[in-house]
């Protein structure tokens, strides 16, 4: 029963979510350090590293992932809607993150799906090395604010954990 009690505590869904985000942060700088580099290095040569099977397809895990976390961070919401200031700021944490998500999606996602399409079929894209790049560049920028964004449920977390004692 206790259990139960601590799965409908505000602090409890929150710092899940922090926790989760934090691990995800973790997989997306590793991935844009050490992955990203390796496939936008030579285009559309690396780009077979990208491709399920036999490349590097990071699709399963991200869906997974970010599925998990926006429950999470729903339930976090959920749990903490009577506390009128931490509420305003999830809220406003989450529609950063979903218009983050929501860019994902279609560009980023997009692109992939592109340069996976480029090499299966080895066709000619004009500015490819460009365009690459500008993913590249776009993809730190995006990380920067995943990571401002957990870093912004910190205080929150915080204040939850002080409020409990």
């Amino acid at each position: 029963m206790d259990s139960i009690n601590q799965l409908a505590k505000p602090e409890f869904w929150l710092c899940l979510t922090t926790l989760i985000y934090f691990l995800m942060n973790g997989a997306q700088i590793f991935e844009t350090l050490v992955f990203v580099p390796k496939w936008t290095a030579s285009p559309p040569d690396n780009f077979k590293l990208l491709l399920d099977g036999p490349g590097t397809s990071l699709k399963s895990f991200w869906i997974i992932f970010h599925s998990i976390h926006e429950v999470t961070f729903i339930l976090a919401i959920i749990s903490c809607w009577n506390m009128i200031p931490i509420r305003n700021y999830l809220l406003l944490l989450f529609v950063i993150h979903f218009a983050v998500r929501i860019w994902t999606v279609f560009y980023f996602a997009a692109k992939i799906i592109t340069f996976q399409k480029i090499a299966q079929t080895a066709d000619y894209v004009s500015n490819l090395s460009s365009k690459t790049a500008t993913w590249q560049r776009l993809n730190y920028l995006r990380v920067a604010i995943f990571i401002a964004i957990s870093l912004g449920l910190i205080p929150l977390c915080i204040e939850l954990l002080k409020q409990g004692n």
